[in-house]
């Protein structure tokens, strides 16, 4: 059951990163960095997605930051909040406004989440595969070090 539910956290994480490089890839000049327009397109190259899937995925993204934008706002006025309440030593205020942080944190993740799906349920069988390999072996660079020192 642990391990179930740990292989969809990673597959989760890695739409993330699927989702998270296509939609830089996607986004309007000036608003994202030169890497991250190249890791996109190289991504939708790998997967060999069509026209039809970037355009998906970008409306899929679009409208997932159109639903976030209140909460990237809410999450900025506290971020600037909690920086007054700790310079202020105010204790009581620093737990409210990360108390406060939390539910909005969850909202974010829950629309991050639901768009990782709908981009990968507009993948094909094939490219669902290519993905789940590419994954596995960003899993296997990343825990390499790690395994090494556990093993």
């Amino acid at each position: 059951m642990k391990i179930q539910m740990k292989n969809k956290l990673i597959r989760l994480v890695g739409l993330g990163a699927l989702a998270s490089t296509l939609m830089f890839a996607q986004a309007p000049a000036g608003q994202s960095g030169r890497r991250h327009g190249h890791l996109g397109q190289r991504m939708a190259t790998y997967l060999q997605l069509t026209a039809d899937q970037q355009a998906q995925a970008k409306q899929i993204m679009a409208d997932a930051r159109q639903q976030a934008t209140p909460l990237r706002q809410q999450m900025k006025q506290n971020r600037q909040a909690l920086k007054d309440a700790i310079k202020s030593g105010n204790d009581a205020q620093i737990d409210q406004i990360t108390k406060a942080e939390a539910p909005v944190m969850a909202q974010l993740a829950s629309i991050r989440a639901h768009s990782f799906s709908k981009i990968y349920a507009i993948l094909t069988p094939d490219q669902k595969t290519k993905f789940d390999n590419m994954q596995q072996q960003f899993r296997s660079r990343r825990a390499g070090p790690r395994a090494n020192a556990q093993g």
